[in-house]
């Protein structure tokens, strides 16, 4: 199938004609497909800014939507919905996986990282969708969806390691856990990527992994594990004044 073709059915599944048909050819666009040129070639850009954009979605949904729900519940809840396996499936179920554009070199693995590549271009499309339509055409498509997914039961799943991350340190040092790539190694179509986490500027852990989500998982798994050793998670008061302690220093320059 030619590109203008995959361009089409595309904008048939989320429901949207492109003013700039190269931003949705972008956004379905694997890295591997676009091996030395420009960056903004592939969906890598896209998926950053739609990241952002789906994540302020889904956030004023949930607060809007569960009044009651205190911060920890809209936390573990807005997670669960723009996680990995959430959008991967979404993606799917739209049959947008068959319009990927890939490389050569991805389709001759069997297209093993198919999975990733399907929560990141449903993350890309949010992207393009802001920039060609407005907040109001990325709302739309994220809310027809995800908006069924949208449980209070996801707020009682046990959370990821960054979900659980991110409740310690806002619930401790008042700031949310920042993720830098600091290293990418090995061919397009099979990467290795290195995140570390810092809380108030301390690095508190580093982890690698086949894509940044996961190298982000690892590292804050190397976190948890540097916190648990330091002290208690907060297991009791006594443990919570423990851990609000250690972490008092690490406060963010915001929240002051």
């Amino acid at each position: 199938m030619k590109i203008a073709a995959h361009i089409t059915a595309v904008e048939k599944i989320v429901g949207h004609t492109f003013s700039n048909r190269e931003l949705l050819e972008h956004a379905l666009t694997h890295p591997s497909a676009v091996e030395g040129r420009s960056v903004s070639a592939s969906y890598e850009r896209l998926e950053f800014l739609g990241d952002s954009i789906l994540g302020a979605i889904i956030a004023t949904e949930v607060f809007e939507r569960f009044p009651t729900m205190d911060e920890g519940e809209l936390t573990r809840l807005k997670i669960s919905l723009v996680s990995g396996k959430t959008l991967s499936e979404a993606a799917q179920d739209l049959g947008i996986g068959e319009h990927i554009i890939l490389g050569e070199s991805e389709r001759g693995t069997g297209a093993r990282g198919m999975h990733s590549a399907l929560e990141n271009v449903y993350e890309s499309i949010v992207g393009a969708l802001y920039l060609d339509g407005g907040y109001e055409a990325a709302h739309r498509f994220v809310m027809r969806t995800l908006a069924a997914r949208i449980t209070p039961t996801l707020a009682r799943r046990p959370v990821s390691p960054k979900s659980r991350l991110q409740e310690v340190t806002q619930r401790d040092a008042h700031c949310a856990p920042e993720y830098r790539l600091v290293g990418e190694e090995g061919p397009a179509h099979s990467p290795t990527f290195t995140s570390v986490v810092l809380v108030g500027g301390r690095r508190m852990g580093r982890g690698s992994g086949s894509s940044k989500k996961e190298a982000e998982t690892e590292a804050a798994c190397d976190a948890l594990e540097r916190l648990a050793a330091e002290g208690p998670l907060a297991a009791t008061d006594a443990d919570a004044d423990a851990s609000r302690a250690r972490m008092r220093g690490m406060r963010c320059i915001s929240s002051r």
